[in-house]
């Protein structure tokens, strides 16, 4: 259940966050606002596929997938119906560095949410009847998979960039060895990585710092102090400036593109927020977009974006375009990139681009939901609640030179690593 209406307006966003350490132990950062009679927590904690066995593939999302499906005493349907009846919004995820979930409920059920949820996290079945079930559902996923010219580009992408890394292997598995995850597997998982630390967790909505922490410790307290976490170490993207193409007898064809990137740590990074936007991450204004589509109509849609594992940040993009002119779209997208590293901006794209970034920054906070995602994302990232405030100033701070110097440094020589799927003419 989403609040649509906003759950904090004012000038500073960080003094209403509060920072909690529980009796047991358990931190949270928590912005109480009774507006509405919601609560919404999201927690995410370090270990998701990027953990998983080199021959178990898709291990942390089959964990994730099973959290909701049959606890304590109840099997999957009776789970279901429980969250249900409460209008109880659960649900669990794996990405490459992290495991996550969310809850959202009303105020009044906050209790029994919460005691859900920690029949999730602490007792979920993991059965071999729900074990099956779970993978059954993966391997459909994966079938078709197999002939969707989006996913078969993601996929060549990722095994070219990362041969030999754990980001290389794929988020949900593999069809030859989905079947091989079993019980005993995801129970080890779960006892390696659920642990208070690096768990990070925010909460939003109509609940007080005691009622809060007393709820965290009975949900989470129960978790090791440690986690066991297999070193992933750093890398880059590799194989850039190769391309590689996927046969497929489909009329369009499918391209992904990257490179390296700089980590938010970095003293270019505001800078290279706004380099990207004006290149590829602007949608509409974007030169990327002016170029392929609105001037030449090769695409209906051509983007970049910032992407940034904890061991690897990237500069990626896609598009897609009939096969007779697909040489001709990576050409522009390919100049178009060089052109950018080489020039920069104008101080029109500039201004355009900081105006945006700093004006839809507010989006971001328009629901209790959004409120506690970011604050997740801020503490996985290592910020403090002050990033609320300071951001959109870094922002405005960026200058000409600055963001040239960005886009040279992102860019590089131009090259990137591609993979296209179709029947691509002209490359």
């Amino acid at each position: 259940m989403t609040a649509h209406a906003p759950i904090v307006t004012v000038a500073s966003r960080a003094e209403h966050v509060q920072k909690i350490v529980t009796p047991g132990g358990v931190t949270a950062w928590l912005v109480e606002s009774y507006a509405v009679p919601l609560v919404a927590l999201e927690f995410s904690m370090r270990g998701g596929a990027a953990q998983d066995p080199a021959d178990k593939p898709g291990l942390a999302t089959v964990l994730s997938g099973l959290l909701d499906e049959g606890a304590g005493p109840y099997d999957a349907r009776g789970f279901h119906r429980a969250v249900d009846e409460l209008a109880i919004h659960l649900g669990f995820g794996a990405d490459r560095d992290a495991i996550s979930g969310h809850l959202q409920t009303l105020s009044k059920n906050t209790d029994r949410a919460f005691a859900l949820l920690k029949l999730a996290l602490t007792d979920a079945h993991l059965s071999d009847a729900d074990v099956a079930r779970v993978r059954s559902q993966l391997v459909a996923e994966l079938k078709r998979d197999q002939n969707d010219p989006d996913s078969m580009a993601a996929r060549a992408f990722r095994e070219a960039a990362f041969p030999s890394h754990p980001y290389g292997r794929p988020v949900r598995g593999e069809l030859s060895s989905i079947d091989t995850l079993s019980r005993p597997d995801l129970v080890a998982l779960r006892e390696r990585l659920f642990a208070r630390k690096d768990l990070k967790i925010a909460v939003v909505g109509a609940i007080d710092a005691k009622t809060l922490s007393d709820h965290l410790d009975a949900t989470f307290g129960g978790f090791a102090k440690e986690n066991d976490l297999t070193p992933v170490e750093p890398t880059v993207i590799a194989n850039v400036g190769t391309r590689k193409v996927i046969p497929l007898d489909i009329p369009q064809t499918t391209i992904r593109f990257g490179r390296p990137g700089v980590t938010k740590r970095d003293p270019d990074y505001f800078a290279v927020v706004v380099a990207n936007h004006i290149l590829g991450g602007g949608s509409f204004t974007a030169r990327l977009f002016h170029e392929v589509r609105e001037k030449r109509g090769m695409a209906y849609s051509v983007y970049s974006q910032l992407n940034e594992y904890d061991q690897c940040p990237m500069l990626i993009g896609a598009a897609a375009t009939k096969n007779e002119r697909a040489g001709e779209a990576l050409s522009l997208i390919e100049a178009e990139v060089r052109r950018f590293a080489d020039e920069g901006p104008s101080e029109d794209e500039l201004d355009k681009a900081k105006k945006f970034l700093i004006g839809s920054y507010a989006l971001r906070f328009d629901t209790s939901t959004k409120i506690a995602s970011q604050l997740v994302h801020l503490q996985m990232d290592g910020f403090e609640p002050g990033y609320l405030d300071e951001r959109n100033g870094k922002i405005a701070a960026v200058g000409l030179e600055d963001c040239k110097r960005a886009a040279s440094r992102l860019l590089g020589d131009g090259g990137l690593l591609v993979t296209m799927v179709g029947r691509p003419e002209g490359v």
